[in-house]
């Protein structure tokens, strides 16, 4: 039944577990490496998603689907967990979080380019306008606001976080022909791409990691960012009775993360994180705001 108020409750969970992620990442890739972190993570959720569909009674439709079905499962595991995490968790390796978190939500933007040749969307002047202010935010942050030298601070990682909004929003475009149950076909993606984040771990960085905070920060990021606050986003989709009003939640999270990042990493927030945030945020509030066409079925916000 459709509720708004939970829808919202619903919503904000979601946008304040998905402001603590950034530094969940840097906590974590402080002991352990990316490879070991999302190995670490996608196990966990695993799990989770396993028990999320147990307690929901769902968990027989894991076993009601065609075979084309779980082959589609692998297919979208090598993209997401598997290349998508391997390219954001690289990111956060190398980057400070309150760089790499606000670039990597520039997603949505590139979901709107890549729908116009493979959904067959039309190319509207709002998102060009709105990537020219999302993309002067990048160039801000990424070279610290040094903007005439375009000197990045560190191009590999800038290019790992661009990269990765290139590969999330790839993958829900796939997720738009996708008739699965959500939770079945996310839990079926990660269990499908869990052996071979398992096989490139054992032959790079192995699984020599004690319990210690980067492990712990791991299972984290497992249940929660990837678990939990899916199931979340969908339970506050389903109930709202204005999807706008939710969907404009996570517009909330890069502020309220960068709180954490002060807080618990002890980052010092540049003025050209806040300066290339408010651009990003604009040019995204912006499209939004403009939008004409329908968005992606399915498709969720990000970290």
């Amino acid at each position: 039944m459709k509720n708004q108020s939970q829808a919202m409750v619903y919503g904000l969970a979601t946008v304040l577990l998905w402001s603590t992620v950034a530094t969940a990442f840097k906590l974590s890739l402080r002991e352990i490496s990316p490879v070991q972190l999302l190995f670490i993570a996608c196990a966990a959720s695993v799990v989770v998603l396993a028990l999320v569909l147990v307690v929901q009674r769902r968990w027989h439709l894991v076993f009601a689907l065609r075979r084309r079905q779980y082959l589609q499962s692998i297919g979208m595991g090598l993209v997401n967990p598997c290349l998508y995490y391997f390219l954001l968790f690289g990111a956060f390796d190398r980057l400070p979080a309150q760089e790499a978190q606000p670039l990597n939500y520039t997603w949505a933007l590139v979901l709107a380019y890549l729908s116009v040749p493979f959904l067959g969307h039309r190319l509207r002047k709002v998102d060009v306008v709105a990537g020219l202010i999302c993309y002067s935010g990048v160039v801000v942050i990424a070279t610290r606001g040094d903007v005439l030298s375009l000197t990045f601070s560190d191009p590999l990682g800038v290019a790992f976080a661009l990269g990765s909004t290139l590969v999330w929003a790839s993958y829900w475009i796939i997720a738009t022909r996708d008739r699965r149950d959500p939770v079945v076909g996310l839990f079926l993606n990660f269990l499908c791409g869990l052996p071979f984040i398992a096989l490139a771990c054992g032959l790079t960085d192995g699984f020599g990691f004690g319990l210690g905070q980067g492990v712990v920060a791991a299972l984290y990021v497992g249940i929660f960012e990837m678990g939990i606050a899916f199931v979340f986003w969908s339970y506050a989709m389903k109930k709202a009775e204005n999807t706008a009003q939710v969907s404009n939640l996570i517009f909330i999270s890069p502020f309220v993360s960068l709180v954490f990042i002060y807080f618990i990493l002890g980052e010092v927030i540049l003025p050209s994180t806040y300066i290339g945030l408010m651009l990003i945020v604009a040019g995204l509030w912006f499209q939004q705001h403009r939008k004409a066409t329908a968005p992606v079925p399915g498709a969720v916000p990000h970290e």
